[in-house]
């Protein structure tokens, strides 16, 4: 979700307004989602390295409009069938924001419909290394046997084992890197660019980026059928 702070520079606005902006757009963005039967989306809302290195008024501000977001979409959450999830090491987070939080998950547990999964305080290879050390422990433990590891063992052990491998990463505001975010999970997945910022971001624009996906082949590092290296 890029694009806040360069969406409210260029209308002269502080990057709290940024933020506000955004936080309509995951509103948006989630109903549509839901309504679509999308079976799961992720949203990097907030990554280790801005949550150690921003300003500490600014994640004042973000954590503020996380406790509000949470304690407002409950109702949403459980008309649409949304369920919430989390990735990254949010027990880091305030009290008063976690505690909103895992309500919510709790709250939506139980809904079948499209799966709200926020990245939060999230860092990929964070992910994987703690993923690591679980490993490590299950093996010295001998719940698992070294000599047969598969990458299921390690995927089981990931922030949210389960979580499905991504299809399609959209980066907003034009950004062409993934940022340190789901790299075990993203191996394989399509990449769509747009130069929307994040708050400016809506239906039409998903539609988009679906529809720039469903063009594509993929390979899973194969050939297609008829193809020749």
């Amino acid at each position: 979700m890029d694009g806040n702070g360069r969406w409210a520079r260029a209308r002269g606005l502080a990057r709290a307004r940024g933020h506000r902006a955004g936080v309509d757009s995951v509103r948006d963005i989630v109903t549509d989602c839901a309504s679509a039967k999308l079976e799961w989306l992720t949203l990097f809302a907030l990554s280790t390295e801005n949550y150690r290195r921003r300003p500490r008024t600014e994640i004042r501000t973000l954590m503020a409009l996380l406790r509000r977001f949470m304690i407002a979409e409950r109702a949403t959450f459980m008309k649409n069938g949304v369920r919430l999830r989390t990735v990254g090491r949010v027990d880091e987070l305030p009290p008063k924001v976690v505690k909103e939080i895992r309500a919510t998950e709790e709250l939506t547990a139980g809904n079948d419909g499209t799966v709200l999964s926020l990245a939060l305080n999230y860092g990929g290879r964070r992910e994987i290394l703690d993923a690591a050390r679980r490993l490590a422990a299950a093996a010295q433990s001998g719940e698992v046997d070294l000599d047969d590891l598969s990458e299921d063992d390690l995927s089981r052990r990931l922030d949210d084992p389960l979580m499905p491998d991504v299809d399609l990463l959209v980066r907003t505001a034009g950004e062409m890197r993934i940022s340190n975010f789901l790299l075990w999970q993203v191996s394989y997945g399509e990449i769509h660019v747009t130069p929307t910022c994040w708050p400016d971001f809506r239906r039409a624009n998903l539609e988009a980026a679906v529809d720039d996906y469903r063009r594509r082949s993929r390979r899973f590092g194969g050939l297609l059928a008829g193809e020749e290296r």
